[in-house]
């Protein structure tokens, strides 16, 4: 399952690919995204919209808003049951734009292999999310969590998890904030097909946080 992401297109792309207003979002090019930072997030609450939201949900109700570094992914399996994702499942659906994201396999007790992955014909695609506001002392604080699924044959290898892609004429029912019944939406959410994205190795830099650029995607090992 993702454990960064990248969002590295520029903004105008990004509103032109969801239908938002030009202009509306801020946000510098990031190719190293890591949980509890913040990026643009797509929701519609009459009209589609982008907020910058934290990686990480923290549901309203909770007492402890590190407990987001614990929800930075859904599984489409249970959401409709786990008490953390069941009411923003009802209200509080959101689009992330995603250039690609990031998994790192294990092989043995002391190496991993880091791989990118990404649409193979989008530049930009919209992960399902979920996003929640929890408010203390007078301040609000807005994060979301992506919903994952059973990999695709592609992903398999490296991953048994992988983020819920939305199909493009999907991604509009999922944001409508008037259905409320998971019956409506949870249908829309299903594994991607292998065809459509491309998974290859990358080196260790993008491992340190503080590391950005393209650096972060370029291709090793490549035969």
């Amino acid at each position: 399952m993702p454990q960064k992401i990248a969002l590295y297109h520029n903004t105008k792309l990004i509103e032109q690919t969801f239908g938002l207003r030009t202009g509306s979002i801020r946000h510098e090019p990031r190719y190293n995204v890591n949980p509890g930072q913040n990026i643009p997030i797509i929701t519609n609450n009459n009209e589609t919209e982008c907020i910058i939201m934290r990686w990480g949900l923290v549901p309203g109700w909770s007492n402890d808003p590190l407990i987001g570094f614990q929800l930075i992914n859904a599984k489409l399996e249970t959401i409709n049951q786990d008490k953390n994702f069941k009411n923003s499942l009802r209200n509080k659906r959101c689009i992330v734009p995603c250039s690609g994201y990031y998994v790192c396999k294990r092989i043995d007790r002391t190496t991993k292999v880091g791989y990118f992955i990404r649409h193979k014909n989008e530049d930009i695609f919209g992960i399902a999310g979920l996003w929640d506001i929890w408010g203390r002392d007078g301040g609000n604080l807005t994060t979301f969590t992506l919903v994952t699924t059973t990999s695709n044959d592609l992903i398999n290898p490296i991953s048994d998890r992988m983020p819920v892609i939305l199909n493009k004429e999907d991604e509009q029912k999922w944001l409508d904030s008037n259905i409320q019944d998971p019956a409506e939406v949870i249908p829309l959410l299903r594994t991607y097909p292998s065809e459509q994205m491309e998974v290859y190795e990358i080196s260790n830099y993008v491992n340190r946080a503080e590391n950005e650029g393209s650096e972060c995607i370029e291709p090793i090992n490549v035969k």
